[in-house]
C-alpha cells in the first residue's frame, strides 16, 4: 500500500514538473519584444513600421533637429519710443504764467502742478483751459508744444513741462520660472527681453535647461535662454502687450528594455546620439543585452522620412531605426545618430539571457520536483 502511495506522488510530481516546465518555456519574464517580433511590424511584412538598419545615408537624412528662435517679425520689430507716449501712460504737468492772477496759478504763486494725469483709453487727456488733447502717440516735447499752443490763447506766454511715467499702455507680463513675476512697464532700459527678464530678476532655474517663449498678439516665439545671451539676434525688442513665459525644457526621450535603467529623461538643450543617451541611463545591461538590437521608435515627418527612405511617402511614418553596436562602425553610426523628442530607444534582449532564464526555470522545477518527490519517500 505505500509503495503504490508513492508511485502515485511520484507520477503526480512527475506531471507537475512537465506543466511547470511547458509554462516557463512558453512564458518567460522579458523587458519587451525581441528582434524578430519587432522585424515582423515591419510593412513588409504587413505591419506598419518602416523598420530602417542605420548607416550613414540614414544618419544625415534623419540628423533633423527642430531649433528654437524668433522669427522675422519679432527680429525686424523697432524698439518702443522710450518718451513716446501711450493711452495709460501717466503724466506730470508743471504750468507757469507771466501774470500775478493767472488761470491756472493760485494768488502769489507763479506755477500749477498738474501731477498724476492719466491719458485714456482714447490717447486724450483734460487740461483745463485746453482742453482734451490727444497724448498718445506724441513725445513729451510734442505734447508741451501743443498744450503751450492753446493755453496762450488764455493767457500770457505760458511755459509748459510734461513729465512721463510709464503706466498700462507700455508694459510686459512677465511669468513663469523668474525671480519676480508681474506687469512691468517698457522703459528706456528694459525695451530688450534680456534687459527686461533682468529687471524681473532673471530666473529661478538652470540656465542651460530655461526656455523664453515671448507670445505677441497670434504669434509665439521661443529660445533657449543660453542662446538669448550668446546671440544678439535673440534679444528682441519687446512690445507692448507682450508676454513672456519662462518654463523648463519638456523634451525628453524615454529609455526601455534591456539597459541599466528604465525611465524618462530630459533632454536639456545638448544635441544627444544615441550613444550618449544610452549612457545616460547606465549603459546596456551586461547581463540581457543585445548589442545587435539597439531600436530607436519615432515619428517621422513627412519630409524627412521621404529623405531617409529614398522615395515620396505621404504622412508622418512610423520608423524603427536599428543600430547594430557590433558592426566595425557601429559605435561611430551610434554616436552621429541624433535623439529628438519623444523617441523611445529600446535595447532587446539577447537570445543567451533568455536560453538562460530557460535553464534557471527547468532548474527551479527540477529543484520543486525533488521536493515532491522528498515528500513522497
Amino acid at each position: 500500500m505505500t509503495a503504490f502511495l508513492s508511485r502515485n506522488l511520484a507520477a503526480r510530481a512527475s506531471m507537475l514538473a512537465s506543466l511547470i516546465f511547458l509554462t516557463a518555456c512558453a512564458a518567460l519574464p522579458r523587458s519587451g519584444p525581441n528582434k524578430p517580433e519587432i522585424y515582423d511590424g515591419a510593412v513588409e511584412r504587413g505591419g506598419d513600421a518602416q523598420v530602417i538598419f542605420v548607416n550613414d545615408h540614414v544618419t544625415r537624412a534623419s540628423n533633423f533637429t527642430p531649433a528654437y528662435g524668433f522669427s522675422n517679425s519679432f527680429r525686424n520689430a523697432s524698439a518702443v519710443g522710450a518718451d513716446e507716449i501711450r493711452a495709460g501712460d501717466v503724466l506730470g504737468l508743471s504750468i507757469w504764467e507771466n501774470v500775478d492772477d493767472g488761470l491756472l496759478t493760485s494768488l502769489g504763486a507763479s506755477s500749477s502742478q498738474l501731477q498724476q494725469i492719466q491719458v485714456d483709453s482714447g490717447g486724450y487727456i483734460f487740461v483745463p483751459y485746453a482742453g482734451r488733447v490727444r497724448a498718445a502717440g506724441s513725445t513729451p516735447d510734442q505734447l508741451r508744444q501743443v498744450i503751450t499752443t492753446r493755453l496762450s490763447e488764455q493767457t500770457p506766454d505760458p511755459q509748459v513741462t510734461v513729465t512721463r511715467v510709464a503706466g498700462d499702455g507700455a508694459t510686459v507680463s512677465v511669468l513663469g520660472k523668474v525671480v519676480g513675476q508681474g506687469v512691468y512697464p517698457i522703459e528706456r532700459p528694459t525695451r530688450s527681453l534680456s534687459a527686461m527678464l533682468a529687471k524681473a530678476g532673471g530666473v529661478a532655474i538652470e540656465p542651460e535647461i530655461a526656455v523664453v517663449t515671448v507670445k505677441r498678439g497670434n504669434s509665439t516665439g521661443k529660445v533657449w535662454l543660453t542662446d538669448l545671451y550668446a546671440g544678439a539676434s535673440n534679444d528682441i525688442a519687446l512690445r507692448p502687450g507682450d508676454i513672456i513665459l519662462v518654463e523648463e525644457d519638456q523634451r525628453s526621450f524615454t529609455a526601455l528594455g534591456a539597459l541599466g535603467g528604465q525611465t524618462r529623461v530630459p533632454l536639456g538643450n545638448e544635441m544627444i546620439s544615441a550613444i550618449e543617451a544610452i549612457a545616460m541611463v547606465g549603459g546596456l545591461n551586461s547581463n540581457l543585452a543585445d548589442p545587435t538590437g539597439v531600436f530607436v521608435l519615432r515619428d517621422e515627418p513627412e519630409a524627412v522620412a521621404s529623405k531617409v527612405l529614398g522615395k515620396p511617402v505621404y504622412g508622418s511614418q512610423r520608423m524603427a531605426y536599428v543600430l547594430d553596436l557590433t558592426r566595425p562602425n557601429g559605435l561611430f553610426l551610434a554616436r552621429d545618430f541624433y535623439i529628438r523628442d519623444g523617441d523611445t530607444v529600446y535595447v532587446t534582449e539577447a537570445p543567451m539571457a533568455q536560453w538562460r532564464k530557460r535553464i534557471g526555470a527547468v532548474v527551479g522545477t527540477i529543484g520543486s520536483v525533488n521536493s515532491v518527490q522528498n515528500l513522497a519517500n
